[in-house]
């Protein structure tokens, strides 16, 4: 039984909770979220965003592309499909084992090692694109770190496009009712969401950050501020997922999608 607490952690204490929350709920969360994510296509957020039709990517036939904290890659397989080169990795080898599943399910294979954002194995301005769909950064004590090593990686006005809950979701409970319409939490306590086991290790934590702090973490790793999509629920879209949901989602974002370039 895990118990949630708002208390400070190291990026070292962070990033062994990570991996043991995903090394353990892997298989659960494809059972869950398996249908609505695909096994190759690329979505960004709960309420639906797809890249195949939203195009934040721009065109990726060609490019040298990294996806941060894959999962199961639906993601990478996708850009795969449309002709990039593509490499992906996770902190979670059960999430990549998970991985291996889908290749051969599909077919398409996407080359995957198991990895930390904040000390990525890869050279110098290597790649065109980076994204993350949910992945890794919302899961660091220190984003200013993973962001310096993926600006590290990128190619001179390579792209950075990544998905991170919306920070005024972390101001209310995990209650995508009606009943949870209401705030509860003050909006500039950063301190992060953890869950600990019965001996009072952490075994998840996710980390809030204003927007602020967003754009000031991603200015200080060398990064140019393009846009932020803050999508808004479909019409018809009954998807419940944790505090998201269209009683919610119809009011107030429940997902930021940040687009930057290295300068």
């Amino acid at each position: 039984m895990v118990e949630p607490r708002r208390v400070e952690l190291t990026e070292a204490q962070t990033s062994r909770a990570s991996r043991t929350y995903w090394d353990s709920a892997a298989e659960e969360y494809l059972s869950e979220h398996g249908d609505f994510l695909g096994d190759d296509r690329f979505i960004w957020s709960p309420e639906g965003v797809d890249e195949e039709t939203t195009k934040l990517l721009g065109p990726v036939r060609g490019k040298r592309i990294l996806e941060v904290g894959c999962g199961g890659a639906q993601c990478s397989r996708w850009l795969a499909g449309q002709g990039a080169d593509v490499v992906a990795f996770d902190i979670s080898v059960e999430q990549l084992r998970i991985a291996r599943q889908l290749d051969q399910r599909t077919g398409t294979a996407v080359r995957t090692v198991a990895a930390d954002v904040t000390a990525l194995p890869y050279r110098d301005v290597t790649f065109d694109i980076v994204c993350s769909a949910f992945g890794a950064l919302p899961f660091v004590a220190e984003a200013e770190t993973a962001l310096r090593e993926i600006a590290r990686t990128l190619k001179p006005g390579g792209l950075l496009v990544f998905s991170v809950s919306h920070p005024f979701r972390w101001t209310m409970p995990d209650d995508p009712t009606p009943a949870g319409l209401h705030i509860t939490h003050s909006y500039f306590d950063r301190t992060p969401y953890v869950e600990v086991d019965g001996a009072g290790t952490p075994v998840y934590a996710e980390h809030h950050r204003t927007t602020g702090d967003w754009i000031r973490a991603l200015t200080a790793a060398g990064f140019v501020v393009d846009d932020l999509l803050e999508p808004e629920w479909p019409a018809g879209h009954e998807l419940v997922w944790g505090g998201w949901g269209p009683d919610r989602g119809r009011l107030i974002p429940g997902t930021a999608i940040w687009s930057a370039h290295k300068s």
